[in-house]
């Protein structure tokens, strides 16, 4: 099995545990009968850990399927290397540093964790980029 679908098997288990993070604080702060329920009442706004990996989860989430296309895109096309396997562990390393940069609110560093997962994304896009 080509390495970059072992990476994104990973990246969806890093999904999964944004969810949950993510879920937990919510459940932590509303209740479970929130979490539970049809969750249409108007609620306060979340503490500021939980509004954090909220919109980490959300963040991730843009970004997530970018990594879907180039890390399945170049095993399709015949296209990986040890480029494509560097840049798409880079890519789900920096992604998993984000995620308790961003809960614990760190800035800069947690900005640059993201421009390197973004720099990995671009390693294993290259090769379907230059046909």
């Amino acid at each position: 099995m080509p390495v970059e679908l072992k990476i994104l098997a990973w990246g969806t288990v890093l999904l999964l545990v944004h969810i949950f993070a993510a879920a937990h604080l919510k459940t932590r702060q509303y209740g479970a009968g929130w979490n539970m329920g049809a969750r249409d009442e108007t609620l306060p706004p979340l503490r500021p850990m939980a509004g954090r990996l909220v919109r980490a989860q959300a963040n991730f989430q843009e970004t997530f399927p970018i990594a879907i296309v180039a890390l399945i895109g170049v095993v399709l096309a015949g296209r990986t290397s040890e480029w494509t396997a560097l840049g798409g562990w880079i890519w789900l390393g920096a992604r998993l540093i984000y995620l308790p940069l961003y809960g614990l609110g760190v800035p800069v560093v947690r900005t640059l964790a993201f421009a390197v997962s973004l720099a990995g994304l671009v390693m294993v896009l290259m090769p379907l980029i230059r046909g």
